[in-house]
């Protein structure tokens, strides 16, 4: 039995992570899809609704596999933060989470949660390149 936890933002995202994780899962295995939201002025109603549809996307291609619980959390937090205390409130075994290629400008002027979750995680990840994701 393998715990995940899947990071996601968007549904194109949902459906890389779930291509990628798809066939590593058994019945067994339990799969936490999450995704975060500061909240307050930074968050609008599209924003949730793009979330929940992201994890609805992973709700219905992973379902028939193996056990998945999504979770999308508003409360004040980035969203690194809250995937990285999540995984270690259900003990994850793994963390999976997309990248994009960023040039070196835009790491330091816009940040990366990607990048902080990879600096600050304690359990193993995978990491999957989202190229093809807009």
């Amino acid at each position: 039995m393998t715990t995940y936890v899947l990071a996601t933002n968007h549904v194109d995202t949902s459906a890389v992570l779930c291509d990628y994780l798809q066939s590593r899962l058994a019945a067994d295995d339990t799969v936490y899809a999450v995704n975060s939201l500061v909240g307050g002025s930074e968050t609008s109603s599209e924003d949730v609704l793009d979330g929940e549809e992201a994890l609805n996307v992973v709700s219905s291609r992973l379902g028939g596999v193996a056990e998945v619980e999504t979770h999308q959390f508003v409360r004040g937090n980035d969203p690194d933060e809250d995937v990285l205390s999540y995984a270690e409130e259900v003990d994850a075994d793994e963390l999976v989470i997309g990248i994009r290629k960023r040039n070196p400008t835009s790491k330091v002027v816009f940040g990366s949660t990607a990048q902080s979750i990879l600096l600050n995680a304690n359990v193993p990840m995978a990491v999957v390149p989202l190229e093809q994701v807009d």
